[in-house]
C-alpha cells in the first residue's frame, strides 16, 4: 500500500478483487489491507469476482472516477486471469499492486509478496525433518520470512507515473 501511495500520491480509493471460492482465506488479507489503507486515508472497495466479465466490470467501475487503484489478492483465480487483469489495469490507467513477482514480470506495476525461493527452502527443511523422524502434524507452521518488492518501470512510464528514488532503492528487482 505504501509503495502504491508513493507512486500515486493522489490515490484515494482502491479496489481489491478476489474469488471467494478460490481464496477462502481472504478475510485475513482484507483485514491487513483495510488497516494499511486507513493509515493512508484510502477507501477500500471489496469486489468478489467469479468470471472474466466481473473482472472487467470491477476494474472499469473503479476507473470511472479519478484517484483509484487496484489490489489483486493472491488467489489462483486472479493468477489464471492475470494477463487480463494487468491489461485492464493498463487500459484504465489504474496503478496496481499484485502479490506474486510474475505479475510484474507480465506487465503489472508492482508486486510485493513472499520470496518463492525462500519458501521452497523452508519446505526442504520440513521434508528433512520428516525424513529424520519428525511427525508432520507436530511441526510448527512457518510464515514467510523474506518478501520481494518488484517494480515494473515500463508499466509506470506507460501509466505516466514516476517512481521515487527512495522506492527504487528498496526494490529487490526493477523491470526496465
Amino acid at each position: 500500500m505504501e509503495a502504491l501511495k508513493q507512486i500515486s500520491p493522489g490515490l484515494r480509493r482502491i479496489i481489491t478483487i478476489f474469488n471467494p471460492k478460490t481464496a477462502p482465506y481472504y478475510p485475513l488479507y482484507l483485514s491487513t489491507i483495510n488497516w494499511a489503507a486507513s493509515t493512508f486515508g484510502i477507501e477500500v472497495i471489496v469486489v468478489e469476482v467469479h468470471d472474466a466479465a466481473e473482472i472487467e466490470r470491477a476494474i472499469s467501475s473503479m476507473a470511472a472516477e479519478p484517484d483509484g487503484g487496484l489490489i489483486a489478492m493472491p488467489d489462483s483465480f486472479n493468477t489464471v486471469h492475470r494477463r487480463s487483469i494487468i491489461a485492464l489495469a493498463d487500459q484504465y490507467h489504474l496503478p496496481a499492486v499484485y502479490y506474486w513477482p510474475f505479475f510484474a514480470a507480465d506487465g503489472g506495476l508492482i508486486s510485493y509478496g513472499p520470496d518463492e525461493i525462500d519458501m521452497v527452502r523452508q519446505t526442504a527443511g520440513y521434508v528433512d525433518r520428516i525424513l529424520r523422524g519428525a511427525k508432520a502434524g507436530e511441526l510448527p507452521v512457518q510464515q514467510p520470512t523474506k518478501f520481494r518488492l518488484v517494480i515494473n518501470l515500463k508499466t509506470a512510464e506507460a501509466l505516466g507515473l514516476t517512481v521515487p528514488q527512495s522506492l527504487l532503492a528498496r526494490a529487490d528487482e526493477i523491470i526496465e
